[in-house]
C-alpha cells in the first residue's frame, strides 16, 4: 500500500484483488479484504477511497466479510447527533483467510469433479 493523503491499494494488492476476482471472489470484496488487512482498524469512508469503491460497494462487501467471520464492526458514536462512524477490522489475519477461501474452492473442485464423473457414467448408457 502507497500512502498518499490516505493508503490506497498498490500494484501489488491490485495483482491479490485479480487473483481473487478470478477465483471467484467479488471484486470489491477482493479489494475491501486488501485494503482492510492492511489496516488495524479503518472507517468505512477509508475503504471508500482507499479501495477505490462507493459506499454501497463497500457496505455489501462489509456484509459478506461480517457473514463469513472474517471481520467485525464496532459504531464510533459522533458527538451530537448523526449516525455512527462503522469501524472495521479484521477478525483473522490474512494468511488464514485465503486457507479459509482456499478450502471452500477445493470443495468446491471436489464437487465438479464428483459431478462430471457422475455425468460421465450417464452418458455411456446412451451408447
Amino acid at each position: 500500500m502507497k500512502r498518499k493523503r490516505s493508503f490506497v491499494l498498490d500494484e501489488k494488492d491490485d495483482k491479490a484483488v485479480q487473483l481473487f476476482a478470478e477465483l471467484g471472489m467479488p471484486k470489491n470484496l477482493a479489494k475491501t479484504l486488501m485494503y482492510i488487512s492492511q489496516m488495524a482498524e479503518c472507517k468505512s469512508a477509508d475503504v471508500e477511497q482507499g479501495a477505490d469503491l462507493r459506499q454501497p460497494e463497500v457496505s455489501v462487501a462489509m456484509q459478506e466479510m461480517r457473514r463469513r467471520g472474517w471481520a467485525k464492526k464496532r459504531d464510533l458514536k459522533k458527538k451530537g447527533k448523526g449516525r455512527p462512524v462503522h469501524i472495521y477490522k479484521l477478525t483473522k489475519p490474512l494468511p488464514t483467510i485465503l486457507k479459509n477461501f482456499e478450502q471452500e474452492k477445493m470443495k468446491q473442485v471436489a464437487t465438479i469433479k464428483n459431478d462430471l464423473s457422475e455425468l460421465q457414467t450417464l452418458i455411456k448408457q446412451y451408447k
